[in-house]
């Protein structure tokens, strides 16, 4: 059963960064595309960012392109999130999982993924 904790999240002022780590046990990360996805109150998850099992695919939402970069240790089993140039509706909890579809135009995950307790990030003006 593949396990994930988020964690790094905080408080930040507007312009500011954060880097969010995924710790990943169950499966290796040579072995599965990854994705972080966010969610804001009333809004529905979104995919952020993704990358292959590879690693030589790497794609991103529109809104945080050039913002935020992804990468992952796979011997050490730890997906990351670097965000630079934080912005107030970058606020939102983070949420990491296995990707199901880790494309330019999609980031999805596996039907019926297990969330972990995501990670809040909060961009104040």
């Amino acid at each position: 059963q593949v396990q994930v904790v988020e964690s790094g999240g905080g408080v930040v002022q507007a312009g500011g960064s954060l880097r969010l780590s995924c710790t990943v046990s169950g499966v290796r990360l040579n072995d599965t595309g990854m994705a972080w996805f966010r969610q804001q109150p009333g809004k529905e998850r979104e995919g952020v960012s993704c990358i292959t099992r590879s690693g030589r695919g790497i794609y991103y939402a529109e809104s945080v392109k050039g913002r935020f970069t992804i990468s992952k240790d796979n011997a050490k089993g730890i997906m990351y999130l670097q965000m630079s140039r934080l912005k107030p509706e970058d606020t939102a909890m983070y949420y990491c999982a296995r990707a199901w579809t880790c494309s330019v135009t999609d980031i999805d995950p596996f039907a019926g993924t297990y969330w972990g307790q995501g990670t809040q990030v909060t961009v104040s003006p």
